[in-house]
């Protein structure tokens, strides 16, 4: 199988499953514990927390988290305030702002351009109306389009807003901007394992809690796990040292697969993304057969989180793409574990497969 879905999760890097290895295996105490073994699982964490922060603004402190839709419902469900949001955001967010809205919270949804991103001129409008809270993405998890955040935070916060930031696509390959308030992030898209995110919290910043209960994360409450913390750390390292390699890498496959899918259509901007993703579409193209007929590929008709839905993608009608167009959209994800080889072998199965599907028709 040549796995091409990294937005869906990434594989877990080497080095991450080898230091998780002790601390499921031998050192199993409970971090909250004033014991001695509980006290060496909460320095370990303290490590990873600290290594975590190191791709984070500073000024600010790292509340660990199940995962990133964890992280958005409390910085979403802990603020004040109406909310703006962006109509091409992940469901973690956008479904956490319509339950909002049953509450009577005020919710407006931004409109995005064609190429996916958010106009910034609208965005002044709207913000300068007064808000609370502005919840924008940094890396679209569909479609690879970088937002604006740097100018996107300051009007927000030139307005009296404050500015979460979905980092989750973004975070160790893009620079999380300074201006945000809240920023949450996801252990398995960076090589590290499920189960685990977090959510940066700039000093001065208080939310309400999402969990009552220990309160160990001081404002989040449940026992942490040492080892998924720990995975979750290393593998930020990793992307730290890594950083320049892996998006060199990135960009010659980048480069191969665009070469190689040169008649098909790119959903959103060539030119702000980032290239470990491509969305690309091809008339009539019915990507369930396609799927069905490279089943030696893992890639996506979308969003993982929204797979078996039936429903065309949220981002693709977003950017004003038809239902019939949205439904012909493949999303391919690659990275650091993807070789040139893999990717040529898998495109030339996808190609030869949507290419039969022509002569068929």
């Amino acid at each position: 199988m040549i796995y091409l879905d990294y937005q869906a999760t990434t594989p877990l890097a080497p080095e991450v499953f080898e230091a998780m290895v002790p601390w499921l295996r031998d050192q199993f105490a409970n971090p909250h514990s004033a014991s001695r073994l509980g006290r060496a699982a909460k320095a370990a964490i303290e490590v990873a927390r600290e290594q975590v922060a190191a791709l984070l603004p500073s000024g600010g402190r790292v509340v660990f988290t199940s995962g990133a839709t964890e992280a958005l419902n409390w910085a979403v469900k802990g603020s004040g305030g109406s909310m703006v949001t962006i109509a091409s955001e992940h469901a973690a967010v956008l479904d956490t702002a319509r339950a909002e809205s049953g509450r009577g919270r005020e919710i407006t949804v931004l409109p995005v351009r064609p190429d996916g991103r958010i106009d910034l001129w609208v965005a002044r409008r709207v913000l300068g109306q007064g808000a609370g809270l502005l919840a924008a993405m940094l890396v679209n998890n569909e479609i690879g389009v970088i937002q604006p955040i740097p100018e996107l935070a300051r009007i927000a916060r030139q307005n009296g807003a404050m500015v979460l930031c979905d980092a989750v696509q973004g975070y160790g390959r893009i620079a999380v901007p300074d201006a945000c308030d809240m920023v949450a992030i996801s252990a398995h898209k960076i090589h590290g394992p499920k189960g685990v995110g977090a959510l940066w919290i700039r000093d001065g910043v208080t939310l309400a809690p999402l969990l009552d209960g220990g309160d160990q994360e001081h404002g989040r409450s449940g026992t942490l796990s040492p080892a998924l913390c720990v995975g979750f750390g290393v593998a930020a390292r990793l992307m730290m040292e890594r950083r320049d390699a892996d998006l060199a890498h990135v960009d010659r496959l980048w480069g191969i697969a665009t070469e190689l899918l040169g008649g098909w259509t790119i959903n959103g901007s060539e030119e702000h993304r980032y290239h470990g993703n491509l969305n690309v579409r091809r008339r009539g193209l019915d990507v369930n057969r396609l799927m069905s007929d490279c089943r030696n590929v893992a890639f996506s008709a979308g969003s993982a989180c929204a797979s078996g839905s039936g429903r065309p993608s949220h981002v693709l009608k977003a950017i004003g793409l038809l239902d019939a167009d949205a439904r012909s959209s493949i999303r391919l994800g690659f990275g650091r574990y993807t070789s040139e080889a893999d990717l040529r072998e898998a495109l030339a199965t996808i190609v030869a497969a949507a290419d039969a599907q022509q002569v068929a028709a």
